[in-house]
């Protein structure tokens, strides 16, 4: 019987999106679609980018009764000259062309040093899923208008002089979003005041105001206090210290670009929620990031070292970072020259320097401030050692010894310190040399390494009774503490030894062959490792790029997973000046070839590694297990033939 073919695959079959169109097509790419409120934001975010840069004092947001949104300030105005290479009006390619902008140029004189703009996207997918936006903008004497529809111009460039007498400057920007790319058409208003208020915040002096039409309610926050008086307002326990606050910001110094730093008020309570908020260049990063991790460290380091001067930590007791950090309540807002943000609605900072920038600046704080203060220092040192100290009784509560037969853990397992199950890690690592510098950088602490050798067997048609039999598995199942069971049984998870099992492999096909092997033997043999969350695939890189000093920015290295990845790269440094081939380019052709400390920086580090949980996705267990049986079944060569046939132009080849 023939096999199904696809509908013909030809030259006309590649659609190239122009404009807008990418926007439209896929707007959960590009913004948050479970409300308007992202949309909104982009535009408050570019008017409060002008008073970060220090040109504005006021920012003016109207909800209006017909559902449009005004967002007003009185920043500079944006250009609205013709652009001197593609020979339209500035204000026309801000608002309807992708990757325009004025944040690219940073640490060059540009006209945004710090901004949370980055892309040149944001505004222009506001315009994309808008059925109107009117933009008007004063500057230099002139008031310049231009309206669009779902992106495109509707009312071209309209220019005026301003009445004499008349010096304002700003921008005005109204936006009717468009129900139907949207599941609600209903900004949540908690929110939105939330987002105001705390751009208020971290500008202190610039006042911000709400101002609703169909409730005639007028709502306006300026905070001269800034970081401790927001905290202390949203604060829901007494701290046990007072509030530790500080700021710093790069001057003359190697590491990092002039300017870039962080402001911060932190408070430790004995109950209540903790209250954790934190910006970048003014974006809210609801989701964290590395700035945060930072901040940990900086918090954890200062403890620690106050704790060991002082000898204050009883026989026994192990202090991790989040003992200092679990009752600690934060806002945090850091300045960093050239962010990188997981996605572009940037609820994640991923830039790995921003550990390092924030960690150097608050640690040496917060250690005078405690040795300055010693009878806070005790009161956090006790608050911190109780924390450990529930931790690991909770710790030995989870962990459950078998009776008499308790396996020998294999020998080439590095083990790790801690039987804490929400805090270690086991990673199955590919090959011996990987293994060496897996032991060398790896956290002794919470991680385990062990080693495989070679490519792990296909365990999909294996009988369970004769797994054992493979020395590989045997040694997995041993150092894991669970045995083999099926999606129905009653599976003992009580002697599972690590929260976390990690896939660790190399970058290349080769690689992500092998975690194809293992995730087909926790599919088979473990699901229930898989249903509770415990199986994660480690993303190593596969290329760095080593580049010059350019700039205010030092010389830098950064990590590209995959070719895509490395183009977005080299194609930032071109924008920021760097002359072409100026930069090294290294691919890593294995794990081997990685220093201890580059696998700690990219892969093993939690702040700033990528861990992708294994997860069935949209998928059932038995929908699951058809589609593997195809992959993985040694009878399956025609089914998967077929799937190739159907699918094989989804595939990027890695030859």
């Amino acid at each position: 019987m023939a096999s199904k073919l696809p509908a013909e695959y030809s030259e006309v079959s590649i659609r190239v999106l122009k404009g807008l169109e990418p926007v439209k097509q896929r707007p959960g790419m590009y913004t948050r679609t479970d409300n308007t409120l992202h949309v909104i934001q982009e535009v408050l975010d570019n008017a409060a980018d002008e008073s970060l840069a220090g040109y504005g004092k006021r920012i003016k947001t109207i909800l209006h009764g017909d559902g449009s949104v005004t967002v007003e300030d009185d920043g500079r105005g944006i250009p609205f000259g013709l652009h001197p290479e593609e020979k339209a009006p500035v204000l026309e390619l801000v608002f309807a062309r992708l990757h325009t902008g004025g944040k690219f140029d940073k640490g060059r004189g540009g006209a945004y040093s710090f901004s949370g703009g980055l892309h040149g996207v944001g505004v222009s997918v506001t315009n994309a899923l808008a059925k109107r936006l009117e933009v008007v903008t004063h500057r230099e004497g002139q008031v310049a208008r231009m309206v669009f529809s779902g992106g495109d111009v509707i009312e071209k460039l309209q220019l005026r002089k301003m009445q004499e007498g008349d010096r304002r400057s700003g921008t005005t920007v109204r936006v009717w979003p468009d129900p139907k790319y949207f599941e609600s058409d209903q900004l949540p208003m908690a929110e939105l005041a939330h987002l105001l208020r705390s751009k208020a915040v971290l500008m202190p002096g610039v006042t911000v105001s709400l101002v609703n039409e169909k409730t005639r309610e007028t709502q306006s926050w300026q905070f001269k206090g800034g970081l401790r008086d927001y905290l202390m307002q949203t604060l829901t326990a007494e701290p046990v210290i007072p509030l530790f606050e500080g700021e710093a910001f790069a001057q003359n110094n190697d590491n990092f670009a002039e300017g870039e730093g962080a402001q911060w008020c932190v408070a430790f309570t004995e109950e209540g929620q903790p209250v954790r908020e934190s910006y970048v260049n003014l974006i809210p990063t609801s989701a964290g990031g590395t700035h945060e991790a930072g901040l940990r460290d900086g918090l954890f380091t200062a403890v620690k070292s106050f704790i060991d001067l002082h000898s204050l930590l009883p026989k026994g007791v192990k202090l991790l970072p989040e003992d200092v950090f679990a009752r600690s309540s934060y806002v945090l807002s850091a300045k960093v020259l050239d962010p990188q943000f997981q996605g572009q609605i940037k609820e994640r900072l991923n830039s790995r320097d921003a550990v390092r920038l924030v960690s150097s600046f608050v640690r040496p704080a917060l250690e005078l401030w405690l040795n300055q203060h010693v009878e806070y220092g005790r009161k956090l040192a006790e608050l911190a050692i109780r924390a450990a100290q529930s931790r690991q009784k909770a710790g030995q509560k989870v962990e459950k010894r078998k009776g008499s037969g308790v396996a020998v853990l294999p020998g080439k397992l590095t083990d790790c310190e801690s039987r804490d199950l929400s805090h270690n890690e086991v990673f199955l690592v590919e090959g011996d040399s990987a293994g060496g510098s897996a032991k060398m950088g790896r956290d002794k602490e919470s991680q385990a390494i062990l080693p495989l050798r070679g490519k792990v067997l296909n365990t999909w048609e294996v009988e369970r009774d004769r797994l054992f039999a493979n020395t590989e598995i045997h040694d997995i199942a041993v150092a894991i503490g669970v045995d083999p069971h099926g999606p129905e049984d009653a599976a003992d998870l009580s002697g599972l030894r690590y929260g976390k099992i990690c896939i660790l492999s190399d970058a290349d096909v080769d690689g992500s062959h092998i975690q194809v092997l293992l995730l087909t033997l926790f599919f088979r043999h473990f699901p229930q490792l898989i249903q509770a969350g415990r199986v994660y695939v480690a993303r190593p890189p596969l290329f760095r790029v080593d580049a010059p000093a350019r700039g205010k920015k030092p010389a830098s290295k950064t990590y590209a997973l995959d070719a895509g990845e490395l183009t977005a790269i080299l194609d930032k440094l071109r924008k920021e000046g760097v002359r072409e081939g100026a930069w090294n380019i290294s691919r890593f052709k294995g794990l081997g070839e990685m220093s201890a400390e580059q696998l700690w920086e990219t892969t093993l580090n939690p702040d700033t590694r990528r861990l992708l949980p294994v997860q069935l996705g949209t998928l059932d267990f038995l929908q699951t297990e058809s589609l593997i049986t195809k992959l993985m079944g040694k009878g399956e060569a025609a089914a998967r033939r077929e799937l190739m046939e159907l699918h094989g132009d989804a595939v990027e080849l890695d030859i």
